[in-house]
């Protein structure tokens, strides 16, 4: 078996089938309450829905987006039964996901022409960045990779030492300064000493901070200009990580952060606690950046590869096995 055989096998469909637990219970009663006792869809059927969409974090523009193309079939098709309503909802939902440009995100791979492989990992504090990392890094580790840490998050007190713990957790070195350090100066030292070590990927911490963009434009862009001495094509990669629990206030912090840097991809974690998955959507839809892995749970392997017809099949399944 492959290692992406492995990577989304039974263990991790179980994991996404759980992790949408509180979502699509919510989502599918609100719809199968939406078509009880009807024959077709109807203004009514799609009111429902409308609601239901909203009531699970989709957000208004996506759901009159979603809304607006069943209202096209059913006006083209002219007779559209409710049973076939879930068949078209997951069809259009699937089409709002966004694919990434490549598949090596799937197993972890990295063409040789790209090594060392860098990303910058971005995001608010308390979004499960840190921990994210350590899952991402222990990820690459198992797919045969050396990984190499740097702790360029250095204005919060707690930042270098938690990224230090999961350094240790998934058995990867760090390259660390004490707080208040530069954070442009630890990126530059993280990724010396990976092209010095023959490191495969790289993987920089950055500060969370959202009370002032222009500040957070002109840190990310020192530390891209301080990475491109040693390497000019870096970053290969910068990764946004939001907390799926905190719904539209995701959706901000995509805005924040899309403005102010080349955001490649997401990753959405906390779907586990959370009944509002939906938010997955409305990022998807209003930002065009595609997701590449979602968190459901604290435990190193908690970290699964984002399939966006394996999302929206959870999303419809309510049995957990």
């Amino acid at each position: 078996m492959s290692f992406l055989g492995k990577l989304f096998g039974k263990k991790e469909k179980e994991s996404l089938d759980q992790g949408l637990q509180k979502t699509k219970e919510g989502f599918l009663s609100k719809l199968t309450k939406a078509i009880a006792g009807k024959s077709t869809v109807d203004e009514e059927v799609l009111d429902n829905l409308e609601d239901a969409l909203v009531s699970a974090d989709v957000g208004i523009d996506t759901t009159i987006a979603i809304i607006g193309k069943i209202e096209q079939r059913v006006a083209r098709d002219k007779y559209i039964n409710t049973s076939e309503l879930n068949k078209i909802l997951q069809d259009e939902i699937e089409g709002i996901l966004v694919d990434a440009t490549d598949d090596n995100y799937k197993n972890f791979e990295i063409p040789a022409s790209k090594l060392p492989y860098i990303i910058l990992v971005v995001g608010v504090n308390g979004v499960g960045k840190t921990t994210t990392i350590g899952k991402l890094a222990n990820n690459y580790k198992n797919a045969g990779k050396s990984v190499l840490l740097g702790a360029a998050d250095t204005f919060r007190a707690a930042a270098v030492d938690q990224l230090t713990i999961w350094s240790e957790r998934a058995g990867v070195p760090i390259v660390k300064q004490p707080m208040g350090s530069d954070p442009a100066a630890v990126a530059f030292d993280a990724v010396q000493s990976a092209v010095a070590r023959g490191i495969d990927v790289v993987i920089i911490d950055t500060a969370g901070r959202l009370h002032n963009k222009a500040h957070l434009m002109d840190e990310l862009t020192k530390i891209k200009r301080a990475i491109t001495k040693v390497v000019p094509a870096a970053p290969n990669e910068v990764l946004l990580i939001l907390d799926g629990s905190t719904g539209q206030n995701a959706l901000e912090q995509a805005r924040h952060f899309t403005a102010a840097t080349d955001v490649t991809a997401m990753i959405i974690t906390k779907l586990d606690g959370t009944a509002k998955g939906g938010i997955v959507l409305a990022i998807a839809h209003q930002f065009k950046i595609p997701v590449k892995y979602i968190g459901v749970g604290e435990k190193m392997t908690d970290l699964i590869v984002f399939d966006k017809h394996e999302f929206v099949d959870s999303l419809f399944n309510l049995e957990t096995k």
